[in-house]
């Protein structure tokens, strides 16, 4: 489902600008319909991160032959670019408390933008995606505050590969806290 998602978005709003959508996050807000917060990178390495608003739309379709007139609806799903900034432009990503799981974070610009990711998993991977992307095209290191550094920096086990690897290695302590607990301890008497 979701790469049907960044398909079509992809297709709607960021080829026609000539940009490629490097990665989405779904985010919660107060207004009506899905929000993402996206970041895509133009054919000029320019790198634009966006809130997008999917709403929903019923349309009445036409169909039949010429003598009737049947209609039947159709739901339709319009994505528009609610707000955009340059990554340029974003002087610090603030994570609120690296010891708590806790899905909000803050985007710093000239104003700051408080986001509420739908998980803590999809806040780091959207940082991830941040990170590396500044570390690329803004020849800069981004300006991290209260985020856990071990999910965010590549390490020889983690090489910036995503979700998938992180789990991975959550289970191999996982898996050596179990073998430790099976080991006998030898009682001396």
């Amino acid at each position: 489902m979701s790469s049907l998602l960044r398909e079509e978005m992809q297709r709607v709003l960021f080829r026609p600008s000539k940009q490629s959508l490097v990665e989405y996050i779904e985010i919660e807000e107060p207004t009506h319909g899905r929000h993402f917060l996206c970041v895509s990178v133009a054919k000029n390495k320019l790198v634009q991160l966006c809130i997008v608003r999917c709403q929903i739309s019923q349309t009445a379709l036409k169909s039949g032959s010429k003598g009737s007139h049947t209609e039947r609806s159709s739901i339709q799903e319009c994505y528009r670019k609610a707000e955009v900034w340059s990554l340029q432009d974003l002087t610090l990503v603030d994570g609120r408390d690296a010891d708590v799981d806790d899905s909000c974070f803050l985007l710093h610009f000239d104003k700051v933008r408080t986001v509420t990711a739908v998980s803590c998993s999809a806040k780091y991977s959207f940082v991830r995606a941040l990170f590396a992307l500044s570390e690329q095209h803004c020849q800069k290191p981004l300006n991290l505050r209260n985020f856990d550094w071990a999910y965010i920096t590549p390490t020889s086990f983690y090489s910036n590969r995503g979700d998938c690897v992180v789990l991975t290695q959550i289970c191999f302590y996982a898996f050596n806290l179990v073998c430790l607990s099976m080991c006998p301890v030898p009682l001396d008497a």
